[in-house]
């Protein structure tokens, strides 16, 4: 046992210390903390300056429909021609002009936005809405239907799913956060396992081939060796997803106090995206109360604590089959062959997600849940959705189980193919070395 402790600190080590370690350990956290940072960033750039747009309608049936506000400006010039309306945008008197032809028809369908800049996608949106808008108005007044009418008659449904237990229990739950958290925790899983995976093949391919590893056998068993470096690769992966956890909840929290986002007033106006997209200054108490219940309907603990038991054991899982691969072969293409078999339930199971997050609760879902080879996966997907207890303690005593067979069936791979050199292996000779004894 002190032999395989010895062997996991050298992995550890060795690995933590690598530059490549280092580098994803604080790039990771910095590039998830810019898909929130970046996008607030932007808008606030953006809503600083205010555009100002020339309108020339030469149909006349939207000079009074487009409305200013901060982001940009509209300034109708009847009867100038567009020729000189565009000098004045090259000019930058104005940012872009907006020109809508005559139609020989009754109803014009055509516009053209000139910019020397890229036209802004919510100043294309607006623009497209309020002649959209017009165009149907006018052609319900043509018919004797009352736009007014129209407007009154479309309601907004208020939807709420209401998931009820066994005891009768009711809560509510939120499908498409629920979707968005299954796929990510699913997508995190299956990057940890595949990347560390293959680290410890690659790791014992190139031991191999530099004939350390017969140096190392010497002193130790096979079997000590294989455990050692993948339980040495399976902390490296926790330190570095703690690390993950910790530096990008910092960077968010020390943003979020820089640009006073953690204040109460500004918590109850909404993020600064959603005021942009929706041209909304202040979220009103009910989209706040919403946010709260979503948040509240996650089950923080239990979607941590299955993560953490799902992640390790599916790593161990695939781990012992990734070193048993690196023992078979000299080069990593040579590795091919033998990858492709062990990666198939992965890629079954990230494709399945998509059918899962629709139908959490369906035979092939659990069943893909409870597979072992699968169910790291899978079983994410459902988590969020709520998975009864039995179900998470049958696929995680499964996969445990699993873990064992096949460290047994590794050693027994590993223990030949560590010092077999230059010879192309077959599935059948493979399957004879486990008779040995």
């Amino acid at each position: 046992m002190n032999k395989i402790g010895l062997i996991i600190r050298r992995e550890y080590l060795t690995r933590v210390r690598k530059r490549s370690f280092l580098i994803m350990t604080f790039l990771g956290p910095i590039l998830m903390a810019a898909i929130y940072i970046i996008p607030i960033m932007l808008a606030l750039n953006s809503s600083n300056e205010n555009m100002r747009i020339a309108v020339v309608d030469e149909s006349h049936w939207f000079e009074d429909r487009f409305q200013d506000n901060k982001e940009h400006t509209f300034v109708i010039l009847p009867g100038q021609p567009i020729d000189s309306v565009k000098n004045l945008v090259k000019e930058n008197i104005f940012d872009m002009a907006l020109y809508v032809p005559p139609t020989q028809l009754n109803i014009p369908s055509n516009a053209i936005v000139y910019s020397i800049r890229q036209v802004p996608m919510e100043v294309e949106t607006y623009i497209s809405r309020v002649m959209q808008k017009e165009i149907e108005d006018q052609k319900l007044m043509a018919n004797g239907v009352d736009p007014e009418i129209v407007s009154a008659v479309k309601t907004d449904v208020n939807l709420s799913i209401m998931r009820m237990d066994e005891k009768g229990n009711e809560k509510e739950t939120f499908t498409k956060v629920q979707f968005s958290l299954g796929i990510a925790l699913a997508m995190l899983v299956y990057m940890f396992i595949i990347f560390f995976g293959g680290q410890v093949m690659q790791g014992v391919a190139e031991e191999k081939t530099n004939r350390i590893i017969e140096v190392i056998v010497s002193s130790v068993k096979p079997f000590q060796l294989m455990m050692g470096k993948i339980i040495g690769v399976s902390l490296v992966a926790l330190t570095q997803f703690v690390l993950w956890i910790v530096l990008t909840g910092a960077l968010y929290l020390g943003f979020s106090a820089f640009m006073g986002l953690s204040n109460p007033e500004m918590l109850s106006s909404g993020t600064v995206m959603t005021q942009q997209i929706s041209n909304e200054n202040v979220m009103n108490n009910e989209s706040v109360q919403s946010i709260l219940q979503i948040v509240h309907s996650i089950d923080f603990g239990t979607i941590i604590a299955t993560f953490l038991i799902f992640f390790i054991l599916g790593y161990l899982l695939y781990a012992t089959l990734y070193a048993a691969i690196g023992s078979l072969v000299d080069n990593n293409t040579d590795a091919q062959q033998f990858t492709l078999p062990v990666t198939v339930p992965l890629i079954v199971a990230i494709i399945s997600s998509f059918y899962i997050v629709n139908n959490p609760d369906s035979s092939l879902s659990v069943w893909l849940s409870m597979i072992p080879f699968t169910s790291p996966i899978s079983m994410m997907v459902r988590i969020p959705f709520g998975v009864p207890i039995w179900q998470i303690v049958l696929s995680i005593v499964l996969l445990a189980g699993t873990f064992v067979l096949m460290t047994w069936v590794a050693a027994k791979i590993y223990r030949t193919g560590i010092l077999m050199y230059g010879k192309k292996l077959s599935y059948k000779e493979i399957f004879k070395w486990l008779k040995y004894k």
